[in-house]
């Protein structure tokens, strides 16, 4: 798979400036991107190169507009650093995903990633891919997420989810001790090294990206009950609380919650999300212990626009919170707007790090 880079690509422009990866070409990536690019808000936010096949970005143009769907960008006004599909071992189609897209979608990513290291671009967004295609292509990752850490070199990272209430312009941000695991292998993934490492990280997100300079944040109990003193698991009670009290001291400016239960934790951002009234004032940010845990609640929420944030990396990198849809590929009836969150989530980001880095503010 050559490169080919349009003259346009790399214009030199005071917004922010991101590579938005097509995901997997079968899916319903090139069809979010242009959805959301047909947006002026989206486009007058920052400047945007896509990285994939501009055949398929035409094709997927001149398909949807053939079917009467409105308001899509058009190809030929879009800077676009051309990787070709011309050549893959099988044909790719919409909703026939193989080793094929997989790994053209693979290699949009690893493209975005060594051209942002450069300093071509502040950020990433990364349309969807299908992990088990990426491994039918011989590339053996949990997700994208573990891509872009490998590559930028950086061990203690997360999985941060940022949704915007459409209710109340309330903000829920879920981030998750762990990730892409097996149920039954979280309590042996869960130590007070991690937990630390993960509320470090969360707290220094919360005030360099967010600004928040001392949040508020709720954690969750691991067992039902958060073990109801040992009834229902002995984890909370063996390390946990004794984890949690040290970190308060280690930490007397925030305000440190927990351990909550599970199914509790979720009451107060749910009123706060719906604009009900609150019993008490909402957390800036939950950590949650586990992938359901934290985004069954989230996805209730927010599905259509929840935005995945790998925070702890040196350059911002947003996702749609949705996968590749393969059974609507091809439609055009997949909803852009998370990728729209997504987009505008990476520029408000990728802006407020350029003033930190000016005025040097939350250099620690």
């Amino acid at each position: 798979m050559s490169l080919e880079l349009d003259e346009t690509a790399f214009s030199k422009s005071q917004k922010p400036h991101l590579a938005v990866t097509l995901g997997d070409p079968a899916g319903i990536g090139s069809e979010v991107v242009l959805k959301a690019l047909g947006d002026p808000m989206v486009r007058g936010k920052c400047q945007m190169t896509l990285i994939g096949d501009r055949a398929l970005l035409t094709k997927t143009y001149k398909h949807l507009t053939g079917q009467g769907v409105e308001g899509l960008a058009d190809p030929q006004n879009l800077s676009i650093l051309h990787l070709p599909l011309e050549g893959s071992a099988e044909p790719i189609e919409w909703g026939r995903g193989n080793a094929a897209s997989g790994a053209a979608s693979f290699a949009y990513l690893k493209t975005a990633i060594a051209q942002t290291l450069k300093g071509e671009f502040q950020g990433i967004v990364t349309a969807p891919i299908a992990k088990s295609l990426w491994k039918a292509a011989g590339y053996d990752y949990p997700g994208q997420t573990e891509v872009l850490a490998e590559a930028a070199g950086v061990k203690n990272y997360g999985m941060l989810f940022v949704a915007r209430s459409p209710h109340t312009h309330w903000t829920l941000r879920t981030l998750l001790a762990t990730t892409h695991i097996p149920l039954r292998d979280v309590p042996d993934a869960l130590t007070p090294e991690r937990m630390t490492n993960k509320l470090k990280l969360f707290i220094h997100s919360l005030r360099k990206d967010f600004g928040i300079a001392t949040p508020k944040i709720a954690i969750a109990g691991l067992n039902p009950h958060s073990g109801e003193a040992g009834q229902l698991g002995t984890e909370e009670q063996d390390w946990l609380f004794p984890w949690l009290k040290a970190e308060r001291r280690n930490h007397p400016d925030l305000e440190l919650l927990g351990l909550v239960p599970p199914d509790t934790l979720w009451v107060n951002p749910a009123q706060a999300w719906y604009g009900e009234d609150a019993t008490t004032t909402p957390a800036d940010g939950y950590l949650a212990l586990y992938h359901d845990q934290g985004l069954i609640p989230v996805k209730l929420m927010a599905f259509d626009r929840a935005v995945n944030t790998t925070i702890g990396l040196p350059f911002i990198r947003t996702s749609p919170d949705h996968g590749t849809a393969f059974d609507i590929a091809g439609q055009g009836i997949a909803r852009a707007d998370s990728m729209k969150a997504a987009i505008l989530l990476a520029a408000e980001l990728s802006e407020r790090r350029s003033r930190d880095e000016i005025t040097g503010a939350w250099q620690d």
